[in-house]
């Protein structure tokens, strides 16, 4: 995912930081914001790192960040996709329309694991319920990625279709036909299941390019 020419980018994006406190988790946060947690051997005794990005983006300019702390202090902060050094490797930190689509400790010698997630988040809560329900889980998974791949074979015609009719687009290729239409309430239902679906992978940082987005979002 990150390529040379990205690390150099990411490198050049992140700041030192200030040395504020890592805030609480508040009750209200659980859709707005991700926090995720690192514990690693440093060379003065174990290190916890964390990463809390607000998925609505910042108040004052509405950017997505990844700001790090170590050991509850702040230690730098990048714009996403984000790639923050830490001891022994880097934590890649990647965003998509629904939520973390990445956050991995990489290590110096290629491997890698993703964090683990702040109890308190919604990303906690999806992971405790993987750990005392696991079929449950899987269930849901499965439902997830049936509602997004009939999403994906019932939206995309008509998406075609509609961008077809534009009379530039028509001019230069012609019109499309979708074989698939769907009643205005049902495309609703759709659009809404598909929020739910991919939100739900997005918990447990479950990203593919053409099921999450990332074919009208520009990502590979």
């Amino acid at each position: 995912m990150f390529s040379d020419w990205r690390r150099r980018r990411a490198a050049r994006r992140v700041k030192p930081g200030d040395g504020h406190p890592l805030p609480r988790f508040r009750w209200w946060q659980p859709l707005s914001r991700s926090l995720l947690h690192l514990r690693l051997a440093g060379p003065d005794g174990p290190e916890t790192w964390s990463v809390d990005v607000r998925l609505w983006g910042d108040s004052d300019d509405g950017e997505v960040r990844a700001r790090l702390y170590r050991d509850g202090v702040h230690h730098a902060t990048s714009k996403l996709p984000a790639e923050l050094p830490v001891t022994g490797g880097v934590v890649q930190v990647a965003a998509s329309s629904y939520g973390l689509r990445r956050c991995h400790y990489v290590a110096d010698d290629g491997t890698e694991r993703q964090l683990a997630p702040d109890p308190a988040s919604a990303e906690g809560r999806r992971a405790r319920l993987e750990r005392r329900r696991p079929g449950l889980s899987r269930a849901l998974g499965a439902v997830s990625v049936a509602v997004l791949v009939v999403a994906l074979v019932l939206g995309v015609p008509q998406i075609v279709e509609q961008v077809s009719a534009i009379p530039p687009v028509a001019d230069r290729f012609g019109t499309f036909v979708s074989p698939v239409r769907l009643a205005p309430s049902l495309n609703v239902a759709l659009v809404v299941a598909t929020l739910l679906a991919s939100t739900e992978r997005a918990l447990r940082l479950r990203y593919h390019w053409l099921l999450d987005g990332g074919l009208f979002e520009g990502e590979d």
